[in-house]
């Protein structure tokens, strides 16, 4: 008899004790203080368990920053590549419901919210190319394709993974690092409502500068990236010397079957780096001459632009003289214009031009 009581004794004070717990968190809360995020709560913001007990272990934070700074430094430099695809396994991908089989429930729920725009924005067409996309993606790099969705349409996000399909695996795994770090980072504001701190701060803040840029770790990840069709970096894509200009071009005159030649060609940048070039506007004094050249033989155009390494991104223009190639043509000139991005400036831009007397095509080539 006497344990029963000592039992319910000890029952009632552990019902007291939560309740009194309870009650002080909330009252926490409502004075804009908050508990430190449970380890649960850090893998619903990223999926990555290192990643998880490395914040859990640098907490608590005083506010989003804090904890902002320390999810760069711990992802970029102490999580590693499994760890980084263990997170990029945790999304659906893009237009797919989150499965229930999934880490954590709290993530799905996230992945569906910041989703809704794109699934907002699609038709059966486009969903269906989502989906065909998605599995091409995933076929050609061995993950799911990562993009932060929060906000993008559909064909945004299309035009996206449509781009980034092209890029070589070592670079389209930084990509999605990086990718993976802003959703983390959205993520994580949830955790830290307006003007909330921490009850107690016992660590040193994070700073910012501690975070290493991804791509110096590249030489490490790219064993893990070989595919069947190509062959992994052995070195960060700056370590690299081209053989070639980075930006090329040749022109066939497909009414002839045979290469164009003589055929003189321009390359120019985008001078200004606070604008952009708009259909419509007046542009002209705002093109630099980069390089002139004129077609070989074979059609392809002599050194257009330095050789460098990295190429400055920006925005380009091609123009092809194709007015004294062929007078009777309906062409005075043909002038192409395309972007480097900043995450593309180590790649080879080729960029053809296919010539009759009354129609022209072009693409990005290798």
């Amino acid at each position: 008899m006497c344990r029963i009581f000592n039992a319910v004794l000890m029952i009632q004070f552990y019902a007291l004790h939560t309740s009194t717990l309870n009650s002080a968190r909330q009252s926490l809360r409502d004075f804009g203080v908050m508990d430190s995020p449970s380890e649960k709560e850090w893998l619903a913001c990223c999926g990555s368990a290192k990643f998880a007990q490395e914040m859990a272990s640098a907490a608590p934070f005083s506010n989003y920053q804090q904890a902002v700074d320390a999810a760069r430094d711990i992802w970029f430099n102490k999580v590693d590549v499994n760890g980084w695809l263990e997170a990029f396994a945790a999304h659906p991908a893009i237009g797919e419901t989150p499965s229930k089989t999934v880490k954590s429930q709290t993530s799905a729920q996230w992945s569906k919210g910041e989703q809704s725009t794109a699934l907002a924005t699609a038709t059966d067409a486009t969903l269906q190319e989502l989906y065909d996309w998605n599995a091409r993606y995933r076929q050609k790099f061995g993950f799911v394709f990562l993009i932060f969705a929060s906000g993008r349409s559909t064909p945004e996000i299309l035009a996206e993974i449509k781009q980034r399909y092209h890029n070589r695996p070592i670079i389209e795994f930084e990509l999605s690092a990086k990718e993976q770090m802003k959703i983390t980072e959205l993520r994580i504001s949830k955790l830290f409502p307006a003007n909330a701190t921490v009850a107690s701060i016992t660590k040193t803040p994070h700073n910012a500068d501690v975070v290493t840029k991804a791509g110096d770790r590249i030489s490490v990840i790219g064993g893990h990236l070989s595919t069947a069709k190509e062959t992994p970096a052995a070195e960060p894509p700056r370590a690299f010397t081209r053989t070639r200009p980075p930006i090329t071009t040749h022109i066939l005159d497909i009414a002839r079957g045979a290469p164009a030649s003589g055929v003189d060609v321009r390359l120019e940048i985008w001078a200004d780096k606070q604008s952009r070039p708009l259909f419509g506007k007046a542009d002209s004094g705002l093109w630099k001459l980069e390089g002139v050249s004129s077609t070989d033989r074979d059609g392809r155009s002599g050194q257009l632009i330095s050789m460098v390494d990295a190429l400055s991104p920006g925005i380009y223009r091609i123009s092809f003289d194709t007015g004294k190639y062929n007078p009777e043509g309906f062409f005075p000139y043909v002038g192409i214009v395309f972007e480097v991005k900043e995450y593309q400036k180590w790649e080879h831009f080729h960029v053809p031009l296919l010539l009759s007397p009354f129609s022209f095509s072009t693409y990005r080539g290798s």
